[in-house]
């Protein structure tokens, strides 16, 4: 598994609210902003391949490299296993979820036939100011392209996606999203590092043609872009998977 640069320090710089006033509500902010930045450095740390698929969590080293106890890691730990990319153990700690091909192959199309859904219907609803912050995501996103900066890129390219899904006013749709995009976070990273299609240059030019579409509200041509967007991931994520370790490609 390829090894990315993470969020997390390498030494253990602790993670402290700053000092408050003693009022309750201030606070249960503090504690709330102290949780949510645990929880996004954990699943970077998680998606990026840090930990190898199947393998148990080590929670005392990521307290360590956290600077935090194992009581919020261990919240922060059930949140990633509600979002699909951890198992928790029965007292036995918790382990990296291990995907086999055939559940690549049906949670991605299932998410295929989600956005699909999404992108036809975003094209009925989206307002030109959803439009104008969509393509700032995505020229913010061809900038990490272009620097090979996969964390950010990812960051943003899933922002896009999960910009169309809000854009397509079904709560239904998206809760439905994001139970799913939880579960396949991790492997459609490492999917960008397909040896044999290339591809990230690949989906690079298929978010041109996604953008495209949506600017001009082409609804089922944004519907097939989408679906095959995402079955093209499927293919390259189980390429992937069969990639031998010691040919995994450099960090580009």
């Amino acid at each position: 598994m390829l090894q990315m640069k993470s969020t997390i320090p390498d030494t253990g710089v602790p993670i402290a609210p700053p000092a408050t006033n003693g009022g309750d509500r201030q606070e249960s902010r503090h504690e709330a902003s102290l949780h949510g930045e645990i929880l996004l450095r954990l699943r970077d740390y998680v998606v990026e391949g840090n930990i190898p698929d199947g393998a148990r969590v080590p929670e005392r080293q990521l307290c360590e490299m956290l600077g935090i106890s194992r009581t919020p890691l261990r919240e922060a730990l059930k949140v990633l296993a509600a979002e699909g990319l951890i198992e928790l153990l029965p007292n036995r700690g918790a382990r990296i979820r291990q995907l086999s091909q055939r559940d690549l192959e049906e949670l991605f199309d299932v998410m295929a036939g989600l956005e699909s859904l999404a992108g036809r219907l975003a094209c009925e609803a989206i307002t030109d100011e959803e439009i104008t912050a969509i393509e700032q995501l995505h020229y913010e996103m061809y900038g990490h392209y272009l620097r090979r900066d996969m964390h950010g890129y990812f960051q943003a390219n899933q922002r896009i996606h999960e910009s169309i899904v809000a854009a397509a006013r079904n709560e239904t749709l998206k809760t439905a999203y994001a139970n799913f995009a939880g579960r396949i976070r991790r492997v459609r990273y490492s999917a960008n590092f397909a040896r044999k299609r290339q591809r990230w240059a690949e989906a690079m030019r298929e978010h041109e043609a996604i953008l495209d579409a949506l600017r001009r509200r082409a609804a089922s041509e944004l519907s097939d872009i989408l679906f095959q967007h995402l079955r093209n991931k499927r293919m390259a994520a189980i390429e992937h998977l069969a990639e031998p370790e010691e040919d995994a490609p450099a960090a580009p």
